[in-house]
């Protein structure tokens, strides 16, 4: 589905991403982790098309984007949803306008297809009866999951999410976490950018665990659980050693694992 081969990206004289490569499989949930700074929301972006690598390959669905011109890269860009970590709803548009924006504009369904797509949307994510309210209205999850809803809105195959459950609560982050595998279920393929260990561990089929713009290690969570690299091990020392993450997280982790 997604494929980064030996991409490699410079800012002025700062390397930013070093020989990475990826393999996001179809219908997955893959996980990358690493530190802030690490160049996780860098790769999205290089996914997306929107920075031009100085190495490398970027192929999605077959497609080598790093060859094509922009409207080929739109075109692609189209078939991917994209939920930003701060979430960048329209503050005066309702709920179901911002959901309805991207079918507006992009595509040629009535207005009647609209509200009907609208509303199965809305349904999807559990924001039935919210389609009046503003964002300013919505508390942190419920913005999350419009933000998801409008990803949604023009059928994607591949959903990439920047740091989905930073900000919020337990109870909120949980909900975004088990609308990522709902999407799973329909054959949504996922990408997640984070920092949060758990949300990792709990979510991902695949994790790439990334430092200083490279990949330190690509595996299953029991892989990378039971791998050897220090920085690894120093990564996850809440989870080898720390005695405050409670045992039932603990055994939730290795049962996942």
């Amino acid at each position: 589905m997604i494929k980064l081969q030996n991409i490699s990206l410079r800012f002025d004289e700062r390397l930013i991403l070093e020989d990475v490569s990826l393999n996001v499989e179809k219908n997955s949930v893959h996980v990358i982790l690493g530190p802030s700074g690490a160049g996780k929301s860098t790769i999205l972006k290089v996914i997306l098309g929107l920075l031009q690598t100085d190495q490398g390959k970027v192929i999605i669905d077959g497609k080598d984007i790093t060859t094509l011109n922009e409207q080929q890269i739109l075109a692609i860009r189209r078939k991917i949803g994209f939920v930003f970590q701060g979430n960048a709803l329209f503050d005066s548009l309702t709920t179901a306008e911002n959901t309805a924006y991207f079918l507006s504009y992009f595509t040629d369904k009535s207005e009647e297809q609209i509200k009907r797509k609208v509303k199965e949307i809305l349904s999807f994510v559990n924001l039935n009866g919210s389609e009046n309210m503003y964002p300013d209205e919505l508390s942190g999850g419920m913005k999350k999951r419009l933000a998801i809803a409008r990803a949604l809105a023009t059928d994607p195959k591949i959903i990439l999410f920047d740091e989905p459950t930073t900000g919020l609560d337990p109870i909120n982050s949980k909900a975004i976490l088990d609308l990522i595998k709902k999407l799973k279920r329909a054959g949504t393929t996922s990408v997640i950018v984070t920092h949060i260990l758990n949300d990792a561990i709990m979510i991902g089929d695949v994790l790439s665990v990334i430092s200083e713009g490279k990949v330190v290690l690509s595996g299953s969570v029991k892989e990378i659980l039971q791998s050897n690299n220090q920085f690894i091990k120093d990564f996850f020392y809440e989870i080898y050693y720390d005695e405050s993450t409670s045992n039932k997280i603990k055994a939730e982790l290795y049962e996942r694992a």
